[in-house]
Parts: C-alpha cells; sequence; structure tokens
C-alpha cells in the first residue's frame, strides 16, 4: 500500500498506492505510516497522486499518524494531492493541520 521512492538523511518520500482511501484499507495505512516513523525517525512526505477518493476513517487514519509524528517530533507532510481531495481538505480545514505541497521537491525544499 505504501511504497518509499527515496530515503534521504531528512525526510522518506513515500507513494501511497491507493485509488480509494477509505474504512477498507484506513487501519493498514495508519498501521504501516507509524511503523515507518518508529523505524526511520524522519518527516514523512506522503504523495496521494493516486487517490481519487478519501473518507472520514481515512482522514482520521491519518491525522493520527499525524498525532504519532508530532509525539516523536517529526512531521508528514502531503503532496500530489487532486483538486477535490485538496477542496476538502482545506473546507474541514486540515490544511492548517498538514502541510500541503504540490510536489514532492516543494515539500523537500526546507531540508
Amino acid at each position: 500500500m505504501i511504497d518509499i521512492i527515496t530515503n534521504q538523511d531528512n525526510y522518506l518520500l513515500v507513494d501511497v498506492n491507493i485509488q480509494e482511501a477509505n474504512m477498507a484499507n484506513a487501519d493498514t495505512f495508519k498501521s504501516e505510516v507509524i511503523a515507518m516513523l518508529d523505524q526511520y525517525r524522519k518527516k514523512i512526505v506522503l504523495s496521494l497522486h493516486h487517490v481519487n477518493y478519501i473518507d472520514s476513517t481515512f482522514l482520521g487514519a491519518l491525522v493520527a499518524a499525524l498525532k504519532h509524528a508530532i509525539a516523536l517530533k517529526l512531521d508528514i507532510a502531503l503532496v500530489g494531492l487532486n483538486k477535490d481531495i485538496r477542496d476538502l481538505l482545506v473546507l474541514i480545514r486540515l490544511d492548517k493541520v498538514f502541510k500541503i505541497y504540490d510536489t514532492f521537491s516543494d515539500a523537500t525544499k526546507e531540508n
């Protein structure tokens, strides 16, 4: 479900390979992200460019993973959101919680 694309000194670039981010895969997603945070102890940049649909359960898993990252003094950034998903995150104000970028290079410029 999640593939590491690049493992740099300060961050992991990770591709989320699902089209529908929903209750069926939310727990697996959360477990995989938390395991990566625990193992690598780095910022994770999640590419959601494959994702066409996201439900509230998956958003909850995403927020839970971010809370775990914050507890470890790490961060999770999002890239490659389609317009509908980006608009949803803005509507529910998760754009204030997550750093959202258009591309991996934008997300890693500060590193």
